[in-house]
């Protein structure tokens, strides 16, 4: 199997939103591969927002990862989940596999990226690629020559670039080896969350 045909599963366009309420607002738009961040909520608000992500998205025949939460994933009948790598010291992967679920994995140096492919993920994202304002990082931005990289050490694993992300740096990203470009605040931060997330699309799609 080729690169190309693996990550051909995946979409290149990869947001991340820290709430259903965001996935119900912009996956309609045409999103097919979306992650649910959320933290510093109760277990039934958690239950909630994963509940009502996944609806959305089977509704609109986009795939929901749900981060770090795996235990809910599973009982909650989801199909991908995104661990870092301290939620992957801790998590059960036998029983995320056996549930069914997918796997993506987080990584920012060679150490991490050892255990990532010991996983055996469905994809690996490679990060911060650009200084990030999403979250405090004690790693230094990785910069384009890292992707290339790193793809060449996973092979047919998908490779997402985060960090820093936005419409205009998304080719350089592709250029460099990436097949999946995930953008966070690039979205929500934006005057016009919509049409940014149009852009995204037409920027993407070239590269499925």
């Amino acid at each position: 199997m080729t690169a190309t045909t693996r990550a051909a599963r995946l979409d290149p366009f990869y947001p991340i939103f820290d709430s259903a309420a965001w996935i119900d607002r912009l996956v309609p738009l045409g999103v097919k591969l979306v992650q649910l961040r959320v933290k510093d909520k109760s277990e039934a608000e958690l239950v909630a927002e994963i509940r009502a992500a996944e609806a959305t998205c089977l509704a609109h025949g986009c795939m929901l990862v749900v981060n770090d939460h795996w235990r809910i994933a599973i009982s909650e009948g989801c199909r991908f989940v995104h661990l870092g790598q301290e939620d992957l010291a801790e998590a059960d992967l036998g029983a995320i596999r056996a549930a069914g679920l997918k796997l993506g994995l987080s990584t920012h140096d060679d150490a991490e990226l050892d255990t990532a492919l010991a996983a055996r993920p469905d994809y690996i994202a490679l990060g911060p690629v650009y200084p990030t304002i999403l979250k405090k990082m004690k790693w230094a931005p990785q910069g384009l020559e890292r992707i290339g990289i790193w793809k060449k050490r996973i092979g047919e694993i998908p490779l997402v670039a985060i960090g820093g992300m936005s419409v205009e740096r998304a080719s350089g990203a592709f250029e460099n080896g990436a097949d999946i470009v995930s953008a966070v605040t690039d979205i929500t931060l934006n005057a016009d969350p919509e049409g940014r997330v149009r852009e995204w699309l037409a920027a993407t799609r070239p590269h499925e």
